[in-house]
Parts: structure tokens; sequence; C-alpha cells
């Protein structure tokens, strides 16, 4: 049994039994990780605090048979402390930890994806990470991993978009007026919106005003669960919270 270190974030956690628990760890050299940590609910030297959703930490695994890998022990870098004192920030996080869980696949390196979602906490956790920042980190993802939405030229015949855009995830992004009878389930979008993520995507980090920001995270979210092929859960619980 090979046993490694590696530097990791926390996804997600499940308790198992009356005191162990199974994480999901995204990990800089390996990708998504499922490792078992046997009495981790009772634990206080080994894992107190270390196992919580977004914390940035050294694990020390062990490969076992089948897909999990066993958690012997870890060395918490850093817990984010401050991102956890109120419920916007927090929902944030756990969105941007829900999206990189669901993009990436078990045992499928991403280091930059990796690196992307560890810059976005570390901004959310020193308050630097505004509300159009998450935009940024969702099309950032989206376009490490593959899915990257087109938002100009057409989508469909590669032609300007005009001023009467539609937004279809099955075409790939935003289609041109002339294309829309060919995606009828397209959405109506504004060219200001278009415009607005086309500049996210191109690296701009100019704040949006609330109500583009409104429209444009409509627009991932259907992308996101059109090609995920359900809507995130943390969605609602941004909606909960207030968090656009």
């Amino acid at each position: 049994m090979e046993r490694f270190v590696e530097e990791a974030v926390v996804l997600a956690s499940l308790d198992y039994g009356d005191a162990d628990r199974v994480v999901t760890l995204f990990t800089r050299g390996r990708g998504r990780l499922s490792a078992f940590a046997a009495g981790a609910r009772k634990s206080k030297r080994r894992f107190a605090g270390a196992l919580e959703l977004g914390t940035h930490l050294k694990a020390q695994l062990v490969e076992r048979r089948g897909d999990t890998c066993r958690l012997d022990s870890v060395d918490i870098v850093s817990s984010f402390f401050t991102l956890r004192e109120d419920l916007p920030r927090i929902s944030r996080a756990l969105y941007c930890l829900e999206l990189c869980r669901e993009l990436t696949r078990d045992h499928q390196p991403h280091e930059p994806l990796f690196d992307c979602l560890l810059a976005y906490l570390t901004e959310l956790d020193a308050r630097r990470a505004g509300p159009t920042s998450l935009l940024k980190f969702e099309l950032d993802a989206l376009r490490l991993t593959g899915f990257m939405p087109r938002f100009a030229p057409c989508a469909i015949c590669g032609s300007l978009t005009g001023t009467r855009p539609r937004f279809d995830p099955e075409a790939g992004g935003v289609t041109c007026e002339g294309c829309a009878h060919r995606v009828p389930q397209g959405l109506p979008v504004t060219a200001e919106v278009v415009e607005a993520l086309a500049r996210l995507q191109a690296g701009e980090r100019t704040p949006l005003p609330p109500e583009t920001r409104a429209r444009c995270r409509e627009l991932l979210n259907v992308f996101i669960a059109h090609h995920l092929g359900r809507k995130l859960k943390s969605v609602d619980f941004m909606h909960q919270v207030g968090t656009d």
C-alpha cells in the first residue's frame, strides 16, 4: 500500500457509523479523492477541526483497494476562519466547493483549478472578494474543466450576436438573432449581460451592478445545471441567505 502526502481542500464530509467520517478531498497532485477517516469524530489529536468544509490542509494518505484512500492524519494549513463569520461568505465558499466537486472526477489532477479555488478562498477569507468575483471564479472553473460557455461571437454560426441575442446551453452559449429559430428554447438575454460576461471571461475584474450580476447569475446557473444534469444544492442556500 502506497503512503503519500497531498496538499488538499476539503470539498465534502459525510459521517459514517458511530465515529468515522468519509471526506472528499480536492488534492493538488491527484485531483479529487475519497478518504476514510477512522475515528475522526472522536479523535481530538489527529482530526480535531481539520475536516470542516473548505479547510486547506496537508493530508497523510494511504492507498487501499477500491477507490477510497485511508486518511491517517492531517496538518491544517489554513482553516479560513474569518470567512466563516458571516453567511454570505460561507454560502459563496460552499458553492465553489460544490462546483469543483461536480466538475471534476476522481484521480484526475486539475492543478490550475486547485490553485484557482485556493486563491478564491484566500481572497474571500481576507474580505477582498466581492460579489462579482464569484462570477469570475465560475467562469474560470468552467474554462479550466472544458465547459467554457461562448458569449461572442455566436456559438452556432460565428457571427456577431447583435442586439437581440439568446442564450442556449445546448448550443454552448449565446446565439445571434439569425440563429434563434434553431434554438427556440434559448433564453432572451440583453447585450449588456453578454458583454459583461465576456469581459469577465477575458479577465476583467470591474465590479458589476447588482441587476447585471443577477442576470449573469441566472445564465450561469442554467448553463451549469444543463451540463451537470442538475442544479447545485448550494444555489438554493445562496438564495436563502440573500447572496447574489
